[in-house]
């Protein structure tokens, strides 16, 4: 699988419409795509144990979409595998009142993964340079006047820039996501929440009206991967009308990310060796 054809970096022209969201890879049949990420989800699962236990490096996984992408669909089946000890998933919902007397990294800040660990983001303060600036909240923030002008969003992107190169260079690695759906393929998604009774829980009147905003949102996305994709954070378009694909290419750049990381498990020095080799000693002899 090709994933560079996913991937924004920030050094060439940028336009969503380049990124087909119907793309399914070429592959025959829903058992070839299942396959590779069954594989994959074996493979991430031996490279994040190395990861935890190595205790190095850190990686921050970041799923943003519109609404019925299938970022919980993702989410589930890619990381199926991993031991929950070293994976901590945070959904970022609206903000609570505590979470707005802070600044609006501050929630992010606070659940972001420890060394040796992941941490998956569904949703994350992109929110805030996506339904804040489509719906300009950040005017009706209790905040300085100097702090909610027109510039108040291009000062967000050069801040969450300057925070991605600042966990960069503090050994938390971060993966961001872009699950792109086409409108039409949203309102089918809609419509069955509506029509399936087991569904009906996912479904809420915000689905409709925010779905008045598409452009609005599509325009936001743009200006936001543009402005804060860069070589060492990276964002991957990843079509998201076919489900089953979707997670393949996700599975497949995760794989690819830890491979690069290559985590190591730690070893032992020779007087822990010798330890070792005496305490299996005395369990033998115990028994």
């Amino acid at each position: 699988m090709n994933i560079k054809k996913y991937k924004v970096t920030g050094k060439k022209d940028f336009h969503l419409d380049d990124f087909d969201t119907k793309d399914g890879g070429g592959f025959d049949s829903a058992e070839d795509i299942q396959s590779i990420v069954t594989e994959n989800v074996k493979k991430i699962a031996e490279l994040q144990a190395k990861l935890y236990a190595e205790g190095k490096v850190a990686l921050l996984i970041i799923f943003q979409a519109m609404d019925a992408a299938g970022k919980d669909s993702a989410i589930k089946h890619v990381m199926s595998g991993i031991n929950p000890q070293g994976v901590n998933v945070h959904s970022f919902k609206q903000p609570s009142a505590e979470e707005l007397s802070h600044d609006y990294l501050w929630r992010a800040v606070k659940a972001l993964p420890e060394r040796g660990k992941i941490a998956i983001f569904n949703r994350s303060y992109y929110e805030d340079v996506l339904i804040v600036k489509v719906h300009k909240l950040y005017e009706k923030l209790n905040l300085p006047d100097r702090c909610k002008g027109k510039n108040t969003i291009e000062n967000r992107y050069r801040q969450i820039r300057r925070f991605e190169d600042y966990l960069w260079e503090n050994g938390i690695v971060t993966v961001k996501f872009f699950l792109h759906m086409s409108k039409e393929t949203q309102l089918k998604r809609f419509l069955k929440r509506i029509d399936e009774k087991d569904k009906n829980w996912k479904f809420s009147e915000s689905d409709v009206n925010e779905r008045r905003f598409w452009d609005d949102y599509e325009k936001a996305y743009k200006s936001a991967i543009e402005a804060t994709a860069t070589k060492n954070n990276p964002w991957y378009i990843v079509p998201a009308d076919k489900k089953r694909y979707t997670r393949a290419v996700v599975s497949e750049i995760l794989l690819d990310v830890l491979q690069t990381i290559d985590p190591q498990y730690p070893r032992i020095s020779q007087e822990q060796e010798e330890a070792l080799t005496e305490y299996k000693r005395i369990l033998t002899e115990q028994n």
